[in-house]
């Protein structure tokens, strides 16, 4: 039977000093965006964001003036006394805001966490559906009537 031994030790030298630099400096030097995918399907617009191995509790979602703030605090995992021997995950706090348009219920606007992705379904405000208009057809209008152009007198 042969036995073989993975080393979690890292190897690549500009990446351990980079290591080195950010655990010395206490963050993380990378910036990260939270990946969005949007779209509509029927009266909702739907917002998903990747937010893998981050806690309901670091999630925070806000609505102000049209504007949606979806604020993600990510931790590191392991304690302060622990050896780390990588450490390539994004930490720190990623903000993303949307602007809605004045035709979205900001209002009604629900969030559901799973599986590390966050959904937003933000529904289409009814007053700014499209509707049919009326048109009468009355022989003789009030408007049309009153609108003659006064006699030369």
């Amino acid at each position: 039977m042969k036995e073989e031994f993975v080393s979690l030790m890292g190897f690549d030298t500009s990446r351990d000093v980079d290591r080195a630099v950010e655990q010395a400096l206490g963050v993380n030097r990378r910036t990260y965006a939270v990946p969005l995918e949007a779209y509509r399907r029927g009266g909702e617009y739907i917002v998903i964001a990747d937010v893998p191995g981050v806690d309901i509790r670091d999630i925070d979602v806000r609505v102000e003036r049209n504007v949606v703030t979806i604020t993600v605090q990510r931790r590191p995992k392991f304690a302060p006394d622990d050896l780390v021997l990588i450490d390539e995950r994004p930490r720190g706090e990623f903000i993303r805001r949307l602007f809605l348009g004045d035709s979205l219920d900001d209002a009604g606007l629900t969030a559901h966490l799973g599986n590390g992705v966050l959904t937003l379904l933000v529904p289409v405000d009814e007053s700014s559906s499209p509707r049919q208009v009326e048109i009468s057809s009355r022989p003789e209008d009030e408007h049309t009537r009153n609108s003659e152009p006064p006699s030369g007198d």
